[in-house]
C-alpha cells in the first residue's frame, strides 16, 4: 500500500475516521505521551483517537484530549485544523491483532493552544493510555514516532510549524 500519507488512491472507507491532536504550549512546545507498555525507541506520540458515530472531527479532538490527558476544552484555543486527511496504514502484524475492517487510519489534526498549566495534565482520568508526558520541540518529533506513523507526522511538523513560535 502508498507509504505516504496523502489520500492518493486510497479508499476511504478502508480507512478508520480518526483525529491527531498537536497541544501546543505558550512556550510553543508540543506535548508528547510516552504509550502505556510500548516497547523499543519509538514509544511516543501526540494524542489521537477514532471519530464516534455522530461526532464531527473537532468534537472528537475534544472529547479524545481530555479521556487520554485529562485537559479540558476550556483550556485550548483552536488554532487550525488540517483541510485534508492524513493516511497511515497498519502494518501486517499490527492489523492481525486489530478487530474490524479497517486497513489503517485517517486523520485529520488540530494544532491547540494549552490555556492551563502542566498540573491540567492528568493522564489518569479514563482508562490511560500514556504512562508519562513531556514538551517536546515539534522538530524533534518525527524520530520519536513508531515507523509506520512517522510519514504523517512529518506532515504535521510541516504544516504546523507556524504554532511554535512563544506566546
Amino acid at each position: 500500500m502508498n507509504d505516504g500519507p496523502l489520500q492518493g488512491s486510497r479508499d476511504p472507507r478502508l480507512y478508520r475516521p480518526n483525529v491527531g491532536i498537536a497541544l501546543f504550549s505558550k512556550r510553543g512546545h508540543v506535548f508528547l505521551g510516552r504509550r502505556i507498555n510500548a516497547h523499543g525507541p519509538f514509544q511516543w506520540q501526540m494524542p489521537q483517537g477514532g471519530i464516534d458515530r455522530g461526532e464531527d472531527p473537532e468534537q472528537a479532538a475534544l472529547r479524545e484530549m481530555e479521556e487520554e490527558i485529562g485537559v479540558s476544552k476550556k483550556l485550548v484555543s483552536i488554532l487550525e485544523e488540517t483541510e485534508d486527511w492524513l493516511y497511515y496504514d497498519f502494518p501486517s502484524d499490527l492489523k492481525a491483532r486489530l478487530p474490524g475492517p479497517y486497513i489503517g487510519q485517517r486523520q485529520k489534526w488540530f494544532a491547540l493552544r494549552f490555556e492551563g498549566s502542566d498540573s491540567d495534565v492528568r493522564l489518569d482520568i479514563a482508562t490511560p493510555e500514556f504512562d508519562a508526558w513531556r514538551w517536546a520541540d515539534l522538530s524533534e518529533v518525527s524520530p520519536l514516532i513508531i515507523h509506520f506513523k512517522r510519514p504523517v507526522y512529518d506532515q504535521v511538523v510541516k504544516r504546523f510549524a507556524r504554532w511554535t513560535e512563544s506566546e
